[in-house]
């Protein structure tokens, strides 16, 4: 038989394990696009700072990939079609 606490407790560690179910949104860097037109994009899409974008541009550029948002795939899947839209190669991870 439970208490009360054992069931608060297992109801905890449930929704903690929810929020593992996250994702990345990654850009990737190519020789195509431009910084002016990532950050764009990044403020536009992902509704980043200037500043945000700026370091995520240099991120792509300097080290080929940068996760640039984290969230669940519904909530991503949009954005990536957005930024892929725009020429600028992305994918969920």
């Amino acid at each position: 038989m439970k208490t009360k606490q054992q069931e608060v407790y297992e109801t905890d560690v449930l929704e903690v394990v929810e929020d593992t179910d996250l994702k990345n949104l990654v850009v990737f860097n190519d020789d195509f696009n431009t910084f002016e037109h990532v950050i764009a994009t990044l403020i536009r899409v992902c509704k980043h700072t200037p500043e945000q974008a700026e370091q995520c541009t240099l991120l792509i550029h300097y080290k080929g990939k940068c996760a640039v948002r984290k969230g669940t795939e519904e909530v991503l899947k949009p954005m990536c079609e957005a930024i892929c839209e725009a020429g600028i190669d992305a994918r969920i991870l």
